[in-house]
């Protein structure tokens, strides 16, 4: 079977560690975009999409935040998956009707997440699992009809509409990303030196369950995949019948 076509919305303001880390986790043919440089697929000829995390914050008024959000409505409107990874996370449920809010507090370093509900964004994830988060914005309220899929006690950390989820953790994350971003941070020294201490080997592989999430979607999107083909040779199969059965035929 033909790799799949992932269009991967990379918001990370051009952070190199964005890119290497997606393009090790996701097992497809990816087409990247800019979308902080106002870039956004000219089409929708995509398997699924993936958001990437930002610096930024969905709630902000600038044109490439817009852009973005008005691509991504259209591509969940032909049905397209969508996951979305931390700032993604909080596009998708925006732009599907959720809250995003500045939740008062900064999550950074190995954190303990649960999950709340049984989906196939999570199989083969432990009920209670470790993962990479650093977020200071929420979603707050979950888009109507959404189910929610994991939380700790700051945030939600995962959900799901249709065909779209979103994780606010970093299963993408390797140690060598989670050191560069904690010394961008503005913390004290104290919290400093505490995260930094957490980012180790251990923690790293005990986080990397996590990762599954990327194995999950990619396994969800070929089944959709599969099935809409099945489809459509279904109604390839009838049209031919048909036609055949009205040769020689008229009114």
């Amino acid at each position: 079977m033909d790799q799949l076509r992932i269009a991967v919305l990379n918001a990370a303001h051009r952070d190199e560690n964005t890119t290497r880390n997606f393009r090790r986790e996701l097992d497809a043919s990816l087409s990247e975009y800019d979308v902080t440089e106002g870039v956004v697929p000219d089409g929708f000829e995509f398997d699924a999409v993936v958001v990437t995390g930002s610096r930024s914050s969905v709630y902000w008024d600038e044109d490439w935040i817009e852009t973005t959000k008005a691509w991504v409505s259209d591509a969940i409107d032909r049905g397209i998956p969508c996951l979305g990874i931390c700032w993604g996370h909080q596009l998708l449920a925006d732009v599907c009707g959720g809250t995003v809010e500045d939740m008062g507090a900064y999550e950074v370093g190995y954190s303990d997440i649960e999950r709340t509900a049984d989906s196939r964004l999570f199989e083969g994830i432990s009920t209670e699992f470790t993962a990479f988060t650093s977020h200071s914005d929420e979603v707050s309220e979950l888009p109507p009809d959404a189910t929610a899929l994991a939380e700790n006690e700051y945030s939600n950390h995962g959900f799901r509409k249709g065909h779209v989820f979103g994780v606010q953790f970093h299963p993408e994350y390797d140690t060598k990303t989670a050191r560069e971003l904690v010394h961008r941070k503005e913390l004290s020294d104290e919290r400093l030196e505490s995260v930094l201490a957490e980012i180790t080997e251990a923690n790293y592989r005990e986080a990397c369950e996590a990762k599954l999430v990327f194995e999950n979607f990619l396994e969800y999107v070929r089944r959709e995949r599969a099935d809409a083909s099945a489809a459509t040779n279904e109604v390839s199969v009838d049209a031919d019948a048909n036609a055949a059965a009205n040769v020689g035929h008229s009114d």
